[in-house]
C-alpha cells in the first residue's frame, strides 16, 4: 500500500489532468491507445436517429406549410404562438442535431487507453471526462459489429464490469483486442484465486501466462 502522509494529496497546479498520462499511477504503463474510426463514429450518429427525425420533422414541416397556406401567420399574435409551439414540438429533432454535433466536436477528445492495470476512456466536449475499469472488475467482454462497422472493418467492444459498462467504439481488429482483454482478465483472476507462488512445480490446472506487476 502507498505511504499516506501530508504529502499524499498534494497535486501540482501545473498538471491540468486533461491527458491520460496525467492520471496514470507511478508504476502504471500504457500498452496501447486507440481512437474510433472517424467516418464510422460520425456516420453511426447520423443514421442512429435519422428515421425518427425525418418523420417528426416532415410532419411538422407539412403542418407549417399548411398553416402558412391558410394565412394563419398573417394574424398578428398567432405567429409567436406557432413559433413557440413548433419550437417545443421539434425538441426530438433538436436533440438529434445536438447528438451529431456532440459526436463531431467531441471526436478530438475521445480515446481508449489500455494500461497494464485498467482500461481508460477519455471523452468530453469542453471539459475532459475519464472513465476507467480495472481488469479484475471485468465480468464479460463482447464484440458487436454493425452495418458501417462491417463496411469499414471495425467494431465495438462492450466491456461489462461489476458496476459499470463501457464501450470501445469503432476500433480496428475488435475481436483481437477483445480476446487479449479476456486473456488478461482470465489470467489475473486465476492468479488471484491461486497465486503463482503457492503453485506446485507441476500444476495440472490452469496455467496463466500473464504476470501482473
Amino acid at each position: 500500500m502507498a505511504q499516506i502522509d501530508k504529502e499524499y494529496f498534494n497535486v501540482e497546479e501545473s498538471i491540468k489532468q486533461n491527458k491520460v498520462e496525467d492520471i496514470l499511477g507511478k508504476d502504471e504503463e500504457v500498452l496501447v491507445s486507440l481512437k474510433p474510426n472517424r467516418k464510422v463514429y460520425i456516420l453511426e450518429s447520423i443514421f442512429k436517429g435519422l428515421p425518427i427525425a425525418l418523420i417528426w420533422g416532415g410532419v411538422d414541416a407539412f403542418a407549417i406549410y399548411m398553416i402558412i397556406s391558410s394565412g394563419a401567420f398573417a394574424e398578428g399574435g398567432m405567429i409567436f404562438f406557432f413559433i413557440l409551439f413548433f419550437g417545443l414540438h421539434l425538441i426530438p429533432v433538436w436533440f438529434y442535431i445536438a447528438s451529431i454535433i456532440k459526436k463531431v466536436v467531441g471526436y478530438k477528445n475521445i480515446s481508449y487507453t489500455f494500461t497494464d492495470k485498467r482500461i481508460i476512456v477519455r471523452s468530453g466536449l469542453i471539459g475532459i471526462d475519464f472513465r476507467y475499469l480495472y481488469y479484475p472488475d471485468i465480468d464479460s467482454v463482447n464484440v458487436k459489429v454493425g452495418i458501417f462497422d462491417r463496411l469499414f472493418k471495425v467494431g465495438d467492444i462492450h466491456i461489462q464490469g461489476n458496476t459499470q459498462h463501457i464501450v470501445v467504439e469503432d476500433v480496428s481488429a475488435p475481436y483481437i483486442y477483445a480476446d487479449k482483454i479476456q486473456t488478461i482478465v482470465r489470467d489475473l483472476k486465476a492468479d488471484m484465486n491461486f497465486p503463482n507462488d503457492l503453485r506446485p512445480e507441476e500444476n495440472h490446472g490452469y496455467n496463466t501466462k500473464y504476470k501482473a506487476k
